[in-house]
């Protein structure tokens, strides 16, 4: 039987899957070939801006770190812009589309499969900044587990890098429901995202695209004051927090919540 898995299995009561480590099984290779119909890159980028960009420009960074690599986009507009990317996931068949992404626009991805929790025994030497983007903190289930990949994320930043995370905004979803009229800014035409059930434990997406196949993820519904207080208590300063790659917003508004963490003191909360 072929190591290579093509359908997801969440056992007979998907709602009960709540362990980190189920992930992996999650993003099967007929589900990482979907999504780039997912995650449009045009529209994507349009989106962004190069709000990141300039964001590790400003701090004077070089060298990135891009732990939730995903099918590449973010380490592909990062080497565009200049940086020195190295490029992490813990899914394999992410790194194998993101090496194909990267090549068809003429770059040569540095992969390494690593699980955050134990991130530096996997990767060499410090970096300017770790990004860990596309919602992707939100597949840690159990609070040690964030714990100790924040404090692999600190300990992989030189003494004045920065960590930008983002994450979907579960607070409007919890405290006030989901509103089918929230188009989520990266999704490419005809595909449907929502979530399927909801509570304070877990957020089960649905995606379904226009061949009606149909997948899911299990992803714990992460609070904003939550993920910045934990950032604190690794030890990152002065954690902005943005909506939507905006400065000031209503917490209700945004799809995503970006939070800009310094490692250097500043002395600043």
């Amino acid at each position: 039987m072929s190591n290579t898995m093509t359908d997801q299995d969440f056992g007979e009561k998907p709602v009960e899957r709540r362990d980190t480590d189920n992930y992996v099984k999650e993003y099967t290779e007929s589900f990482v070939d979907k999504w780039d119909d997912l995650i449009d890159w045009d529209s994507r980028a349009k989106s962004e801006g190069d709000f990141f960009i300039q964001e590790l420009k400003k701090r004077g960074a070089k060298r990135v770190l891009d732990v939730a690599t995903g099918t590449g986009f973010h380490s592909v507009r990062l080497l565009e812009a200049g940086f020195d990317v190295v490029s992490v996931d813990g899914a394999p068949e992410m790194l194998v589309k993101a090496f194909e992404n990267g090549r068809k626009r003429g770059h040569i991805l540095r992969t390494t499969q690593a699980d955050w929790r134990e991130l530096n025994r996997d990767i060499y030497g410090r970096y300017d900044a770790v990004v860990c983007l596309g919602n992707s903190f939100t597949h840690l289930f159990n609070e040690n587990d964030r714990r100790k990949a924040l404090a692999e994320f600190y300990a992989a930043l030189n003494h004045d890098g920065v960590l930008i995370l983002d994450q979907r905004n579960y607070d409007a979803i919890l405290d006030h429901g989901y509103s089918s009229a929230h188009t989520f800014y990266y999704c490419g035409d005809n595909v449907s995202v929502y979530p399927e059930h909801v509570d304070d434990g877990l957020a089960r997406f649905r995606y379904a695209f226009p061949d009606k196949s149909v997948f899911h993820l299990n992803m714990f519904p992460l609070r904003k004051p939550y993920v910045r207080r934990l950032m604190r208590e690794v030890g990152f300063q002065n954690i902005e927090t943005y909506g939507d790659f905006k400065e000031t917003y209503h917490d209700t508004e945004p799809d995503f919540f970006i939070h800009v963490a310094s490692k250097k003191y500043t002395g600043k909360e």
